[in-house]
């Protein structure tokens, strides 16, 4: 890995602007590559032309990846799934609504009683869309408590 460079190097702007090819004072050596080099040009008083310029300093980033955005970028999405809840003949209304209020993180009483409702009028209902180890979890806790339920894959996004 590269150290930072500090230092100062007296130069006009002609030469920072300009180098002559083959100069000692050049700002590259070898090829010039652009590896996120700051400098900053300070004068050094009201006269026109020199001022200071420090030699730049290098930093480097790990190779390979550029920031932390491009890690997002190479996450693998795990597909969603869906929940569903089954209607029965066994299960109290009262009773499922309060299972699923117990079982799924965040649910209102209004969705709880939406969603029984839609079970039992249409045989199945879709409890919540969440990746597969939270479907797989919460479907089990709903059979645990008495419910019949099952996961399946969502074709939408979550």
């Amino acid at each position: 890995m590269e150290t930072a460079i500090r230092g100062r190097l007296s130069l006009s702007p002609i030469t920072v602007f300009n180098p002559k090819p083959g100069e000692k004072r050049s700002l590259c050596r070898g090829p010039c590559i652009n590896r996120g080099i700051l400098m900053a040009i300070s004068t050094t008083g009201p006269s026109k032309g020199g001022g200071i310029l420090e030699k730049p300093v290098i930093e480097r980033t790990t190779p390979g990846r550029e920031s932390e955005f491009d890690l997002r970028k190479s996450r693998k999405i795990a597909p969603p799934y869906r929940v569903m809840l089954h209607n029965d003949n066994y299960n109290k209304r009262e009773d499922v609504v309060q299972v699923l209020m117990k079982v799924i993180p965040g649910m209102t009483l209004d969705n709880a009683v939406n969603i029984m409702q839609e079970a039992h009028y249409n045989g199945l209902a879709v409890v919540i869309i969440c990746a597969q180890a939270d479907a797989e979890e919460h479907c089990m806790q709903l059979r645990g408590n008495g419910l019949l339920s099952s996961i399946e894959p969502a074709s939408g996004g979550c």
